[in-house]
């Protein structure tokens, strides 16, 4: 029994320490994927292409790294509200300008599309520490623009986008009107396990039990789910039901922390959405629920 229990717990020790050199050597590129496999990491296309009226804004973060971001209008003289666009973690923002086309037709927005350090043609090397102060330069721009109705700034965040956005939306709750999320994720800790399934007694976010021996060692953690229950704006959870990378569970478990603390949010399932295609398959009833919601919390009151 003895020699038994001696051979499990090297079996176990083994396998976190493989499971800590898999981490620190492959988080980055597990979290972050500026270029899919085949294409090149410049843009495949502009709005331009989609005929869509735009310009190039160039960004400093607080630490120098030069940014690129696109602020696509929608129309000469609207002053509707304006969506700050945080993307998923892999490609650029280029590969989100068809969904983005179809955002500013159903709702009647500005948007405004960061590419985050490292991705399409901003400098640097992507980190939540780095991304962190990419978002929030590209908030104090939009704040100080004088052709945007700064009172409606609603940030709309998928996957690893709505990790950053929350952070963003609690650390300025008095810039940010609205949060929106769609198929976001509880932490890349809980991520971890079901990326690296092997893992998963050894690492794990507060919503998960084990020994999390492994925390330590991920340098982006994205806690979306210790940082949700602090906003103060209201929040619109768009959830896919076929989510085949984020197990839906993990919006579920958003959306009742937030609420633990925030009466002004709503949660949306659309039973045939994956990961990506949440917003098509969901049709109709995707963009009138997002409508209602801005109608609701990010009016013209003018």
């Amino acid at each position: 029994m003895a020699a038994w229990l001696k051979a499990l717990a090297y079996g176990a020790g083994g396998i976190a320490v493989v499971g800590m050199a898999a981490l620190v050597a492959l988080q980055e590129k597990l979290v972050y994927v500026p270029v899919l496999p085949g294409l090149a990491r410049a843009y495949s296309i502009t709005p331009e292409r989609l005929r869509l009226t735009y310009e190039d804004v160039w960004l400093r973060s607080t630490d120098g790294v030069r940014l690129h971001s696109w602020f696509i209008k929608h129309s000469p003289n609207h002053r509707g509200p304006t969506i700050l666009f945080f993307q998923e973690n892999a490609g650029n923002i280029a590969h989100r300008l068809e969904f983005v086309r179809i955002m500013m037709q159903r709702l009647e927005c500005n948007v405004f599309m960061l590419s985050y350090r490292g991705y399409g043609e901003s400098d640097g090397h992507p980190s939540q520490h780095g991304i962190t102060n990419d978002a929030q330069a590209a908030l104090d721009h939009l704040v100080n623009r004088e052709d945007i109705d700064t009172s409606r700034i609603v940030i709309f965040g998928r996957s690893l986008g709505g990790a950053v956005g929350t952070i963003l939306a609690k650390n300025n709750p008095d810039k940010v009107a609205a949060l929106i999320l769609e198929n976001t994720f509880t932490s890349i800790l809980d991520m971890a396990g079901i990326m690296l399934p092997f893992l998963r007694w050894f690492i794990g976010g507060s919503s998960t039990t084990g020994l999390k021996i492994l925390n330590f060692v991920v340098r982006s953690p994205w806690n979306t789910i210790d940082i949700i229950g602090q906003v103060k704006q209201p929040i619109l959870f768009l959830s896919g039901l076929q989510d085949e990378l984020v197990p839906p569970v993990h919006m579920r478990l958003l959306y009742e922390k937030a609420i633990e603390h925030n009466s002004d949010c709503l949660f949306v399932d659309f039973p045939n959405g994956m990961h990506m295609d949440t917003w098509y398959s969901g049709g109709d009833r995707y963009w009138r629920t997002i409508n209602l919601f801005l109608q609701r919390f990010a009016p013209d009151d003018k």
